[in-house]
């Protein structure tokens, strides 16, 4: 049995891991997706890291032999492996928790990668965001200026009785906090490092984000279809492809 860390995107809460989680719960492991406290004024990457790590903690001292494990020096007392799957937002805080958890496999799933002392809200701009975005939607015929349907460019490959469930009750206020803290590493932590890119998202095109993955993590990103949120459209297939990575360790 493998423990899997889903963290969530920024402005929403956790529910929309439910179709993947059920898929990691049908294959025997355990699955942790805490909610990110993104509407507490006073909560910055620190806290984030911090409620992604008492959930694990809570959630496997019995095989990890209680909160001593956070340091990674506990690592071998777990049952199976820790796997943390970072998503959007989640890319700054993911990399967080696995230094602090001694995690043995990191997915980034159409995330954010940061740098050492970038602030995510310099991210946009330090990758060239604004730029390859308007590209990308000039090229599927979206004037520049227009604004589209938020289900339009997240959602667009999701299944409609989803989506319409995800605008209604899942979406939250994000606070500016965290946008303005710089990322604490000095590099990027020692952990196994794979990255699935939904070919298909608008919101984050993917040229850019395979120039983001080959510039900033020096690997060739899988590839699968999909919009910003695959796990809610294809979630068997992210299960297989998390499953893949874990068994070639």
């Amino acid at each position: 049995m493998a423990t899997y860390v889903l963290i969530h995107a920024a402005a929403v809460d956790a529910w929309y891991w439910g179709p993947l989680a059920a898929e990691l719960k049908g294959r025997g492991h355990q699955v942790v997706a805490p909610d990110l406290p993104c509407d507490d004024e006073s909560a910055g990457l620190a806290e984030y890291t911090e409620t992604v790590v008492e959930a694990i903690d809570a959630s496997t001292s019995g095989s990890r032999g209680g909160s001593g494990g956070r340091s990674g020096g506990e690592k071998g007392k777990r049952d199976g492996q820790l796997v943390v799957v970072a998503h959007s937002f989640g890319g700054f805080t993911g990399p967080l928790v696995c230094e602090r958890v001694g995690a043995d496999l990191l997915v980034m799933l159409q995330a954010m990668v940061p740098r050492p002392g970038e602030a995510p809200g310099q991210w946009w701009e330090n990758t060239g965001y604004g730029p390859a975005r308007a590209e990308a939607d000039r090229r599927r015929g979206v004037a520049e200026g227009v604004e589209e349907d938020p289900r339009s460019v997240f959602l667009h490959d999701t299944p409609d009785e989803l989506a319409a469930e995800f605008t209604a009750g899942h979406e939250r206020t994000q606070t500016g906090t965290p946008m303005r803290e710089p990322w604490p590493l000095d590099a990027w932590p020692d952990v196994p490092t794979r990255f699935l890119l939904a070919s298909g998202d608008r919101f984050f095109p993917a040229p850019f984000l395979r120039a983001v993955v080959a510039e900033r993590l020096g690997i060739e990103p899988d590839e699968m279809p999909g919009d910003h949120s695959p796990m809610l459209a294809h979630p068997k297939d992210v299960a297989e492809r998390l499953e893949a990575y874990r068994a070639a360790l």
